[in-house]
């Protein structure tokens, strides 16, 4: 378990990093703007990658969350970079992001 907290704070830090450089501002800015775009996508692949580093046996206590999804968008942005839709980049850091740093802030809280 101390590993899969160990990528649990990762995953946490990478989505903090994506809602401080997205904080000001909005889809077209951030379509426009490719330094913030490279920023979002690495933290991004940060967390996919925590994520394939996770345990057997904490990804099946922890079934809900879309542990499958967050690798394979990993895998989109580093193999098929070519093919990165921005809208689903922005979507995921708004919509998913948010609702997995909360399942990861109760872990590690739940922690001694």
């Amino acid at each position: 378990m101390d590993s899969d907290l160990t990528y649990l704070c990762h995953i946490r830090d990478a989505i903090e990093k994506i809602e401080r450089y997205i904080a000001q501002t909005d889809y077209e800015a951030f379509c426009t703007n490719d330094m913030m775009i490279d920023a979002v996508v690495r933290e991004l692949e940060i967390i996919g990658e925590a994520a394939k580093h996770l345990s057997d046996v904490f990804v099946s206590q922890h079934g809900d969350v879309p542990w499958h999804r967050i690798k394979a968008m990993r895998n989109v942005l580093i193999h098929e970079y070519f093919g990165v839709v921005l809208k689903v980049v922005w979507d995921t850091c708004r919509s998913n992001l948010p609702i997995l740093k909360g399942f990861i802030q109760r872990v590690l809280a739940d922690q001694p």
